[in-house]
């Protein structure tokens, strides 16, 4: 019989992301993050070809960004209300990750694998400073997905995307639980 982890399996059974507009500071240290970042560089990666990068945003980086986010959405012709949204997810934060999915040439490895890969590192980076202590969520949004926001703000190479901004902070109030999905709706077995 394995060995459980009773602690790790209660924590990924009620784990819970926190909205990134109740988290205020204070917001972990370098010294604090460093092994959250730790553990979500030890997400599954096929082929060991590490297809990712972090990017620490601290608050005068996320000030940048807001505003960038402000012109851009108006070069862009966004309406008003998308680009109020974008900008204070970079305004109301004190820190973020933004997990860079950098693709690896591979005969081995697809790159959808590569892309998966990445999408393990924001959970991983999620759920590793959720049990820290922090709260934390995963956001995007249309800068995550605008290339010359990507190359402006973040310098990101053109075969680079954005897996995801990783919101970290401390909770100023706990969300309401919400409905789960039904498992009796969602997993299939399969005998023969």
């Amino acid at each position: 019989m394995p060995q459980k982890n009773e602690a790790a399996l209660e924590f990924l059974l009620t784990r819970r992301s926190r909205p990134a507009k109740t988290l205020t500071g204070p917001v972990p240290t370098r010294d604090e993050l460093q092994p959250i970042l730790e553990a979500a560089l030890r997400s599954p990666d096929h082929g060991k070809l590490e297809p990712w990068r972090l990017i620490v945003l601290e608050k005068g980086a996320l000030e940048r960004l807001a505003g960038l986010a402000q012109s851009r959405g108006v070069e862009l012709g966004l309406d008003a209300d998308k680009i109020a949204k974008s900008h204070s997810q970079f305004d109301m934060a004190d820190l973020a990750v933004a997990v860079v999915e950098s693709p690896v040439i591979s005969e081995k490895v697809p790159a959808i694998e590569q892309t998966y890969s990445a999408g393990a590192v924001c959970l991983q980076l999620l759920n590793a400073a959720l049990a820290a202590g922090w709260g934390a969520n995963w956001l995007s949004g249309w800068p995550a997905h605008d290339p010359e926001f990507l190359a402006r703000g973040l310098d990101l190479a053109p075969h680079e995307r954005l897996a995801g901004f990783i919101h970290i902070g401390t909770e100023k109030m706990a969300p309401p639980e919400r409905p789960r999905p039904d498992p009796e709706r969602k997993i299939t077995w399969v005998s023969s």
